[in-house]
């Protein structure tokens, strides 16, 4: 096995990317108490327009704008359709998903790259030279650092402004804030607007920086791992960071894998992951006498698969089939979801607002 740790670190903050950034802005929106399933279609809607107009252009810079105005703009049908015509947000979302797969591949014909564009990196200056960590928090590109800027930004203005104490004021009831005043439909608006921007952009990093290239579903995805990496982090900013980063971790590790040819990096993965679990376990065991049976689901979930592949391992098995490990991250996620129970969802979570109500 020849894998550089410090480079396979550093690559899971650049695959994270695009989850940490579609999710911060589904996080604002479900925040304000709309549900938004078109993630996804606003995701490769950004990657198609960042990638068209970022080649097309040779700038990068406008490549990330256009996407992010590609993603708010399609946003908006969301926003008029579930606030002022108050349809279904669920099945709008829905929908949202198939147009922008539609859109994006009509859009995306015979798209080519006119002239090539570059992102670069931007090492901090002192802190990109501190060994180990240096390489792997402080030598990325812009993007990167803006993603986790927005967790901070996001953080303070939802918890520590009055901007944010109405955002959430009308997420948790709508009419007790509407009968306060507040412009409860401008408000989830700008929240709807906001979570397109950051989809759009996004998908324009994945069609700009991580493949670097226009194919249909070139998301993969992502938008519904961002979706849920939401309740993953109970609609916290912060925890925001952990969902992403373990989606992008695994995401490097199956891409590694797939590379190596062997099963060394996974069998020491599943081993972490299994002292992990059993570590939760037993300090939930012993703190909490009376924990229910789904309190310890994942960590039991966890601990039956590594058996399964310690004998599977044990059996024989030198390989897995590359089908398979393309799998892992979805399994992961659905895993983690399984073993959660979702809590502090805002209480008018996916509810129509009439104001004559």
């Amino acid at each position: 096995m020849d894998i550089n740790p410090i480079l396979l670190l550093a690559a899971v903050m650049v695959a994270s990317t695009p989850v940490l950034l579609a999710a911060i802005g589904e996080l604002v929106v479900e925040r304000s108490g709309v549900l938004n399933l078109g993630v996804e279609g606003m995701m490769i809607t950004g990657a198609v327009f960042g990638y068209i107009i970022g080649h097309g252009s040779g700038s990068a810079i406008g490549g990330f704008a256009a996407a992010a105005l590609a993603g708010a703009c399609l946003s908006l049908i969301f926003g008029f359709l579930t606030q002022f015509l108050l349809t279904n947000q669920t099945a709008t979302g829905l929908g949202l998903t198939l147009f922008g797969l539609g859109l994006s591949s009509l859009v995306g014909q015979g798209a080519t790259a006119t002239y090539p564009v570059t992102v670069p990196r931007l090492p901090i200056p002192l802190l990109s030279d501190i060994p180990a960590i240096g390489p792997i928090l402080f030598n990325h590109d812009a993007v990167v650092y803006l993603s986790i800027l927005l967790i901070v930004l996001v953080w303070f203005v939802m918890f520590r402004s009055r901007a944010g104490l109405i955002l959430r004021a009308v997420g948790e009831n709508h009419d007790a804030a509407h009968a306060l005043g507040y412009p409860v439909r401008l408000v989830r608006m700008a929240a709807i607007f906001f979570g397109g921007g950051c989809a759009g952009l996004a998908g324009a990093y994945i069609s700009l920086v991580r493949v670097p290239q226009w194919t249909d579903g070139i998301t993969a995805g992502a938008g519904w791992i961002a979706l849920a990496i939401v309740v993953f982090a109970s609609w916290k900013p912060f925890r925001l960071l952990i969902g992403a980063y373990l989606f992008g971790g695994v995401t490097v590790l199956q891409l590694n894998l797939q590379a190596d040819g062997t099963l060394a990096l996974l069998d020491i993965a599943i081993g972490l992951l299994a002292a992990a679990a059993a570590v939760v376990w037993l300090t939930r065991s012993i703190t909490k006498k009376a924990a229910a049976p789904m309190d310890n689901l994942l960590s039991v979930i966890i601990l039956v698969l590594s058996v399964v592949y310690g004998l599977l391992r044990l059996a024989g098995m030198q390989t897995i089939p590359i089908e398979y490990l393309s799998m892992l991250p979805y399994l992961a996620t659905i895993a983690v979801l399984v073993g959660l129970r979702a809590s502090n969802a805002p209480a008018s979570l996916g509810k129509t607002f009439h104001a004559s109500t």
